[in-house]
């Protein structure tokens, strides 16, 4: 007789502990649980306009032969990127996502014993990917909701091979100056490699904002990541990249998966990345709306965090999580930070002018439903 599943499974002993990263949820999902007919998502930081015009007909087009394996160095894509940064295709990689380039660097450099120092409130797969791989996450609190980058460096030891920064940073929107990245820098020992995080840099208009790239083509230990999921709207398709020194980048290729990007992905990011005008847009539409959505809520007393990127970050002054649940109830999706430690607070992607106004209303009808 076969042994039932709870005779033969034994959870991995490495995992013991380990938290799963808690997605944004469905449309659709909430709509069943909920009956509602209506819903917005504003929890998953995505493009309201969606992808380009150009990127749908290119992703067509790719479909016709998605029976060929796809391009496995996504040479096309990576001329396309090496032409528009500036950069050699041999500092360029790409994968699955932003997350799968981070996820490369931990089986890459992270040795039994390595480790890698996290802001406490950072993107939390750094920590995730970093526990899984050999729990070798190193946490430094932040200052003011800001990566301390001074304490940062103070963190790496003789057994420190990563420095993760988010810059801006993910859930706090909050960012770091050219200035102290460059004194992180300068501080890093042989050996260490600092992780820019760059997935909401086209948002940002501070003239102190650093350009990681400009670090990498200085030949700075640094590696950039960046993603076509957020103001290039093909979250969908999964498709980011990294930029670092060719030496960086053939660390990378020994552990990658051979097709980590599909035919339809390759071609959707490459004409996005040449429709500039719809990125213009979105750009300009995220600003716009964020100033109105945090005027809004400063306006009705709530604590609301600078942000550079796509979304903005309120201490609700009670159970997040509680707020959360009352706002999908109307059919309105946000993202509780209970699992980055930050329990009162809510953070709001910054969708069209009619979905941040469902937004505001839904908040201020549960706000005061749950006054007492």
């Amino acid at each position: 007789m076969s042994p039932t599943r709870q005779e033969w499974f034994v959870s991995p002993p490495h995992l013991e502990g380990l938290d799963r990263f808690e997605p944004g949820k469905p449309i659709a999902e909430v709509q069943r649980e909920l009956g509602l007919e209506r819903v917005i998502k504003l929890a998953s930081n995505e493009n309201p306009l969606g992808p380009s015009p150009m990127a749908i007909d290119a992703a067509r087009a790719a479909m016709e032969e998605a029976h060929r394996y796809p391009d496995a160095e996504a040479t096309e894509l990576r001329a396309a990127l090496s032409a528009h940064l500036g950069v050699p295709s041999a500092q360029l990689i790409v994968g699955s996502g932003s997350v799968d380039v981070i996820e490369l660097l931990a089986k890459a450099f992270l040795g039994p014993g390595d480790n890698a120092v996290i802001s406490e409130h950072a993107f939390a797969r750094f920590r995730q990917i970093v526990d899984a791989r050999n729990r070798g996450a190193r946490l430094v609190p932040m200052r003011e909701w800001t990566h301390d980058l001074e304490a940062m460096g103070r963190a790496v030891d003789d057994r420190t091979r990563l420095v993760f920064v988010a810059n801006p940073n993910n859930p706090t929107g909050t960012w770091n100056r050219r200035a102290e990245v460059e004194a992180l820098v300068a501080g890093l020992p042989a050996g260490v490699l600092l992780v820019l995080d760059e997935a909401y840099f086209e948002y940002v208009d501070e003239p102190e904002y650093p350009n990681g790239v400009d670090l990498v083509r200085r030949g700075a230990p640094v590696i950039v990541t960046r993603t076509f999921s957020k103001a290039h709207g093909l979250g969908g398709l999964r498709v980011g990249y990294g930029v670092a020194a060719p030496e960086v980048i053939g660390a990378l290729l020994v552990v990658r998966e051979a097709f980590c990007t599909s035919r339809v992905a390759q071609a959707a990011a490459a004409a996005a990345l040449a429709d500039t005008a719809h990125v213009r847009r979105t750009v300009e539409l995220t600003r716009a709306e964020k100033a109105r959505v945090a005027g809004a809520l400063v306006a009705r007393g709530y604590t609301v965090l600078p942000s550079l990127a796509n979304f903005v970050t309120f201490d609700t002054g009670e159970e997040g999580r509680d707020v959360f649940r009352r706002l999908l109830s109307r059919g309105v999706i946000v993202r509780p930070l209970d699992p980055y430690g930050m329990r009162r607070w809510l953070r709001v992607s910054i969708g069209t002018a009619e979905e941040n106004a469902t937004f505001l209303e839904a908040l201020e009808a549960v706000s005061e439903r749950s006054e007492p």
